[in-house]
């Protein structure tokens, strides 16, 4: 956030919410857990606002069905919050699918106009284990049980560092030109193991169709005439900044 403050002119780019985190609950100790979850609804829970809660520390059902279900029902709905429920271990799919049986029986829930349930004061966020496979199970089995995917929302930690790189849609910047002895080669790879990998060759550009915004990879030069141009805009000149862009102006690049 301070950094798109600082270099794009967003005077806020982002929002969470008040969530708790493991050690922010363990250190109550076992038998301070309520406590613990006392304390995240005393402090945040408000009229119309939404905390979340890791729940799992110890016993994830115990927590839903007895702590959350039971002792702290009532002050949950009296809050007006809703109370976000995070399970963070076991199996995604059998575990929010659990969670939310057992949110429905003690919260209850309302049918929504595509006919699934939604449920009441309360919600589920999975982060554990959160991949596109898993998210696309955990929802499928949510819908044969009627349950609305307003339901549950998915984070993900360490996988966006670790399970997503430049790999994923085999995307990557390689030198295509470079000047030797103040003559300008070509500058490619083209593994015979991997005809995927072979790269782009020369000093390239990005062009647009002016009538149609259909974009191509050409050499500089080679393309603009009247019926394409120039897309690239010079940001960086050896290092030195010649362009500056706003958050907002990036965001709706993005949404066109």
């Amino acid at each position: 956030l301070t950094f798109a403050r600082k270099y794009y002119g967003a005077h806020m780019a982002g929002f969470s919410i008040p969530a708790a985190e493991h050690s922010t609950i363990t250190t109550w100790g076992r038998d301070g857990e309520v406590a613990a979850f006392k304390n995240m609804l005393a402090q945040f829970a408000k009229p119309g606002s939404i905390l979340a809660v890791v729940s799992d520390s110890y016993d994830i059902y115990n927590a839903v069905e007895n702590i959350w279900g039971h002792e702290l029902k009532q002050a949950v709905i009296d809050s007006g919050a809703t109370v976000v429920i995070r399970p963070d271990s076991g199996n995604p799919v059998d575990v929010v699918s659990k969670v939310a049986n057992l949110l429905d029986t003690t919260f209850g829930s309302t049918i929504n106009s595509k006919g699934y349930k939604v449920l009441n004061n309360v919600r589920i966020i999975q982060g554990d284990g959160v991949n596109i496979d898993s998210i696309r199970d955990i929802l499928a089995t949510l819908k044969l049980q009627e349950f609305s995917a307003d339901n549950v929302a998915f984070g993900m930690g360490g996988a966006l560092l670790q399970r997503l790189d430049r790999d994923t849609q085999r995307f990557a910047y390689k030198t295509s030109s470079a000047v030797v002895d103040g003559r300008q080669i070509e500058v490619y790879k083209d593994p015979i193991t991997d005809p995927g990998k072979r790269s782009k060759r020369g000093l390239i550009t990005l062009y647009r169709n002016r009538s149609t915004g259909e974009l191509f990879t050409g050499k500089v030069a080679h393309g603009i005439n009247a019926l394409y141009e120039d897309a690239l805009n010079t940001v960086f000149v050896n290092g030195q900044i010649t362009k500056e862009y706003t958050l907002d102006e990036i965001r709706a690049n993005v949404a066109r």
